[in-house]
């Protein structure tokens, strides 16, 4: 129902315009409030580049985050992540995450980019406080936080605006008749525009996820993911069509597709209850994270990759690199 509010198919959304119109104005008045010194914003010793999105739902951006800190870490800068930890509840902040931290305490995203890129990963509510604690633990030379193009507390060097290709931005509303936290004029104002999916505009860099071998979350093992049995389908992401999407074009047609909230938190007895008998379950490398610690031998997850479009992949990391010379 969201989905059709929001895309303006329904007229629903003309009952929420008014809250709407309210969203828009406190937000904006809190943005000129930082603009005009009325609200302090702290800036960091190093670079810090946001990774943000324009509209609540997935958009790929924690993809993003993981090829902007690979592709840095390959010409040897040293750089850490800050996030807000959603989905997660630390017994204090800031939190620097270790290997034993779990999804409980960081949220499923901090999670995911400290496994797959080992760079060092702090979460707090405060991104500030984020980035304080991992400069005095790391000789860090750039900082991307994760998603807050909205935090406005924390100055920015760089501002990457990362949007769903086929969805965009619906009705163009902010949110609740629409799924805008800020309007499409916010692009003006950014670095560079990065498109998932869809057609990427001019000046966007168009980005697609190549998925992976699928990974078995016991033993590690790797398979064509083509290759499971009887596919269950779980994806519990900003939108889970997209991942079912992924599968498809993989050429895998699931037996049944399991649609969850996105960052919700997941049990063994939950996730178990979704197969049968002969099944295979493969998930998103997202739920993945939150599921191992009790994971069966049939639990299988598909990694994907973002494949950004060249050369305007190649001069977006050039300016970050130039942050740091």
């Amino acid at each position: 129902m969201i989905e059709r509010i929001w895309s303006g198919q329904s007229p629903l959304w003309l009952l929420l315009l008014p809250l709407s119109l309210l969203y828009g104005l406190v937000s904006g008045l809190i943005r000129l409030s930082y603009r005009l010194g009325l609200r302090t914003v702290w800036r960091a010793p190093v670079p810090v580049v946001v990774v943000g999105n324009l509209t609540a739902g997935g958009n790929g951006k924690t993809p993003v985050v993981v090829w902007l800190v690979e592709q840095l870490q390959q010409r040897g800068v040293r750089v850490g992540v800050v996030s807000r930890g959603y989905g997660g509840k630390a017994a204090q902040y800031p939190l620097l995450l270790t290997t034993h931290t779990s999804t409980a305490e960081a949220g499923d995203e901090p999670v995911l980019i400290f496994q797959r890129t080992g760079a060092p990963v702090a979460v707090s509510p405060v991104r500030a406080d984020a980035v304080k604690a991992l400069l005095a633990e790391h000789p860090l030379q750039l900082i991307i936080t994760d998603d807050g193009l909205q935090h406005y507390a924390l100055a920015r060097d760089k501002e990457i605006v990362v949007i769903d290709g086929v969805r965009r931005f619906g009705n163009g509303w902010w949110l609740p008749a629409g799924p805008m936290r800020e309007r499409a004029g916010r692009l003006r104002s950014v670095d560079a525009v990065i498109t998932n999916g869809g057609e990427a505009h001019q000046s966007e860099i168009a980005m697609t996820l190549k998925p992976g071998l699928a990974i078995n979350l016991l033993t590690g093992e790797k398979r064509p993911v083509d290759s499971l049995p009887q596919v269950v389908a779980m994806a519990g992401i900003g939108h889970p069509p997209r991942f079912f999407a992924t599968l498809e074009q993989a050429g895998v047609q699931p037996v049944k597709t399991i649609s969850l909230a996105d960052h919700q938190p997941l049990n063994e007895a939950q996730v178990a209850s979704f197969i049968n008998e002969g099944q295979t379950l493969v998930m998103t490398e997202k739920d993945a994270v939150k599921c191992r610690a009790f994971a069966h031998p049939d639990w299988w997850y598909l990694p994907v990759d973002a494949a950004l479009a060249r050369p305007q992949a190649d001069k977006l990391v050039d300016s970050l690199l130039s942050l740091v010379r």
